[in-house]
């Protein structure tokens, strides 16, 4: 008997059928079928057992009025009669899962028509995808055939911000004349006629024909910062975040203010951090080899003689340096350096997330360990102003 597994355990498979919390989002606009058509496509295809066990929509305050009376009212109710006619398995679907973009005021929007009403979109469907994909245990299907076009692009592009390997993106393909007919939601199992859009033709639901088409997305979430994905962030910031990833790293020291610009993060070193940063960003940028740490137990003067003068430089002629220059009278050993080291890449850790990698100091990955900024030298740049903030 397989284990129950604790609902925070984090997944390492890409099948979404593997996962409790199979999810499908979708914006829809005036065409709430979108739902039905996606989830019939999924239910019939060839991997039903990743049918989305809840649903979600996007969409503006006249999509939800149609959303709820089309697929969830007692007279019309197309969501239940699906499940109904197909013996689907239980779907959380209730109003609560449909969700208004708001607008700048945080009233429900109507429609989308000005800058301001695409960045409200923006925004808010960047934060439900956010939110979904925040679980481990969950798995998310995007349909981005409904709602307006900008609407399906900022869907589609927030799942390649978040998306994981067990995320799925998708568009449904409706056959003629069927795609356009309003009485349609789905095949019907048995003979259901319906009048197409104009009026002046009666068709079959039954010879409707439903295709899901996988749409392949590049997941740049591996480049964001921890706290992007843990908590709400705008559209823009968002996406700044992930061209920096894709960006070649860059730094910028102003020792004077122990200030370091590290790609588009700006923050403020301790002495002692910024001093052995300094040494380390000088040899990268004058493109010199790296350096062999400091023996275990083994003072080095040549080692303290290049730390002090980086932590003299930053700190002035008035600075008190007399307890460092007591403890490196006869030289750094592999313990300061390594508690040294260790302290500065905590604290850009702590500041950069994921983004730091490019900015920490490397060893080589092999003995003896070598230690190097690993940026060429048009990467690194000492400035006489700090950087801004």
């Amino acid at each position: 008997m397989t284990p129950q597994r604790s609902p925070h355990t984090a997944r390492t498979d890409n099948d979404p059928a593997g996962y409790p919390r199979r999810i499908l989002l979708a914006v829809t606009g005036l065409a709430p079928q979108v739902v039905t058509e996606t989830l019939y496509a999924l239910a019939t295809g060839p991997t039903p057992r990743a049918l989305p066990n809840e649903v979600h929509l996007v969409t503006t305050a006249e999509g939800a009025e149609r959303a709820r009376l089309s697929l969830l009212s007692r007279e019309l109710g197309w969501f239940h009669r699906l499940r109904e006619e197909y013996q689907l398995p239980e779907i959380r679907f209730d109003e609560t899962c449909i969700h208004v973009i708001p607008d700048a005021d945080t009233r429900p929007l109507e429609d989308i028509r000005t800058p301001a009403d695409n960045l409200a979109a923006a925004d808010f469907i960047t934060e439900q995808v956010r939110r979904l994909t925040h679980d481990p245990d969950s798995a998310l299907h995007v349909s981005i055939a409904g709602g307006r076009k900008t609407m399906g692009f900022f869907l589609g592009y927030a799942l390649s911000l978040f998306g994981r390997p067990q995320d799925r993106l998708s568009h449904v393909l409706v056959s003629k004349p069927f795609e356009s007919t309003w009485q349609f939601f789905y095949p019907s199992r048995a003979s259901r006629v319906l009048a197409t859009q104009n009026g002046d033709n009666l068709v079959d639901a039954q010879n409707a024909r439903v295709t899901l088409a996988e749409i392949p997305f590049v997941s740049l979430r591996h480049g964001l910062d921890e706290r992007l994905m843990s908590g709400q962030a705008s559209y823009r910031e968002v996406v700044d975040a992930a061209r920096e990833g894709l960006a070649p790293p860059a730094v910028t020291l102003h020792p004077a203010s122990r200030r370091a610009r590290l790609g588009r993060h700006t923050l403020t070193l301790p002495p002692a951090q910024m001093a052995l940063y300094s040494l380390f960003a000088r040899r990268a940028a004058a493109g010199d080899p790296p350096l062999e740490a400091p023996g275990k137990g083994i003072p080095d003067r040549a080692w303290a003689e290049r730390y002090l003068q980086e932590l003299r430089t930053l700190a002035g002629p008035m600075a008190d340096l007399d307890k460092t220059e007591r403890a490196l009278k006869d030289g750094m050993d592999g313990d300061y350096f390594s508690q040294a080291l260790s302290k500065l890449h905590r604290t850009l850790r702590k500041a950069l997330g994921p983004a730091a990698g490019p900015y920490l100091i490397h060893d080589g990955g092999t003995r003896p360990r070598r230690y190097r900024l690993d940026l060429p030298p048009e990467a690194v740049h000492f400035s006489g102003d700090p950087p801004p903030d």
